[in-house]
């Protein structure tokens, strides 16, 4: 049975530098360009595209394989994709200069490269060499430093259209030469191209990482820059059990705050729509979003209900930044803000939803318990609190985001950690809350629901 007319199956094994691969001689480019010519010629419902690790012939990529003729091609560029497409996917003819025609000569090639592989595989083991898959997990730090540093002073803003190191470091600022070397392994990097001494943003660089674009992402990627600082500290917080740079969200400044709610609010507009669909809008005719950051969540869930009324609490620094949001997306008489400290004193009354997003990692469990006793306290009966956060599985190990992030926790907070569903759990049912239930959502986050009891 064949599910689709052709089947295309393109290698992009990357292997370590200097070690030919299909992924170094441009795969990538040419997956890119092979989907685009199948979705303008309206051919996506008839061919499918499927990325495959090694097909063995890797001095000859990009290799591809079409089925169900089992037609291999090598040496494939992009400018040979629309003939690709429009010979071989709509006149059924192969482009025989680019097809390996000898079976024999092809699967000889494909063995001798094999048996070189398993040959230096043994050679590595015996030898005791870190696994490449290893060493490049602990280097790769280097990698996300450059990046970030790229970030933190608008490179990619700067190379604009196409510039040289020279008129990207009187643009920035920066030290010429300095500048080209980040200019350089930035483009080993593939954020950007190269021609002719001239830089140039790459199609993803230019979609998010540069002023004006609509999809800017810049604003909020500079809190993890912020982070890079912190997380430096991480052997002398595993020391001393808790974060030795700790200083308040409010003495940081306004610069890391506007970062910070950037981000958070990046990620809160692309979630919004998945909570209000898990927790449901219908019936809720108050609501206060604890620590509600640019208001996002109070947004979405004004939007799916005329008739619901939001407050966001938040601290003064963060005021007027959700107020701008809000003020965006003209609900100005529907979402209002407050400022206040969410550890202390009373969060209100009269509540139907009390909802408390990305808040308890920051919190130690005694915090966290004193938090769920006050939401219990300003919800009316029957009203729920609705947690979401990274929610770790019983023995902590799993999912590894989230057990991450409980270190960028210990680097950056007094006592806040990534807490378990049995941990959420136990405090709400201390705190007075039955029902208690976990809602799974995709993506790295997820909702614990309880609803007070009347």
């Amino acid at each position: 049975m064949e599910p689709f007319r052709f089947h295309v199956f393109v290698c992009d094994q990357e292997k370590p530098e200097g070690v030919p691969c299909c992924a170094a001689r441009g795969s990538g480019q040419i997956l890119e360009a092979l989907r685009r010519e199948v979705n303008a010629r309206g051919l996506e419902d008839e061919v499918q595209v499927t990325v495959c690790g090694s097909l063995g012939l890797c001095e000859h990529g990009p290799n591809l394989i079409v089925y169900p003729e089992g037609i291999w091609y090598s040496g494939v560029t992009p400018a040979d994709v629309p003939e690709i497409v429009r010979s071989h996917f709509q006149e059924d003819t192969p482009v025989e200069r680019l097809a390996r025609t000898d079976p024999a000569g092809l699967r000889a090639e494909i063995l001798t490269n094999r048996q070189k592989m398993f040959a230096a595989r043994r050679a590595r083991e015996a030898a005791g060499v870190l696994p490449d898959d290893l060493n490049d997990r602990i280097r790769g730090f280097q990698e996300s430093r450059a990046v970030l540093t790229g970030l933190e002073l608008d490179l990619f803003t700067a190379v604009g259209d196409g510039a040289g190191a020279e008129e990207v470091a009187a643009r920035l600022d920066t030290h010429p030469r300095a500048t080209e070397m980040l200019l350089n392994a930035l483009a080993s990097l593939r954020l950007l191209v190269k021609r002719d001494g001239v830089f140039h943003n790459s199609p993803a660089a230019a979609r998010y990482f540069t002023a004006g674009s609509r999809d800017n992402a810049r604003p909020a990627l500079l809190h993890t820059a912020h982070l890079w600082h912190r997380w430096s500290t991480l052997t002398d917080c595993v020391r001393a059990g808790t974060a030795v740079a700790h200083d308040e969200i409010a003495g940081r400044g306004q610069d890391w705050t506007e970062a910070f709610i950037a981000a958070m609010h990046r990620n809160a507009s692309e979630r919004a729509p998945l909570v209000v669909r898990a927790v449901g809008a219908e019936n809720i005719r108050r609501m206060l979003d604890v620590g509600g950051g640019s208001g996002a969540y109070s947004i979405a869930f004004a939007q799916a209900n005329s008739g619901l009324r939001a407050d966001i609490l938040d601290l003064p620094a963060v005021e007027p930044i959700a107020r701008r949001h809000i003020q965006e997306a003209e609900m100005g008489d529907r979402v209002q803000v407050r400022g206040g400290d969410l550890r202390t004193g009373r969060l209100g009354e009269g509540y139907d939803l009390v909802f408390v997003s990305a808040i308890c990692h920051m919190l130690s469990p005694e915090e966290n318990l004193d938090l769920l006793r006050r939401c219990r306290e300003a919800l009316v009966p029957g009203g729920r609190v609705v947690i979401q956060d990274f929610i770790l599985e019983a023995d902590k190990t799993a999912p590894r985001f989230a057990a991450l992030f409980a270190l960028n926790m210990l680097v950056g907070t007094r006592g806040g950690s990534s807490y378990s569903e049995p941990e959420y759990s136990g405090w709400l049912g201390e705190a007075g809350f039955r029902e208690i239930r976990r809602a799974r959502l995709p993506g790295i986050t997820g909702l614990m629901i309880g609803l007070r009891s009347r």
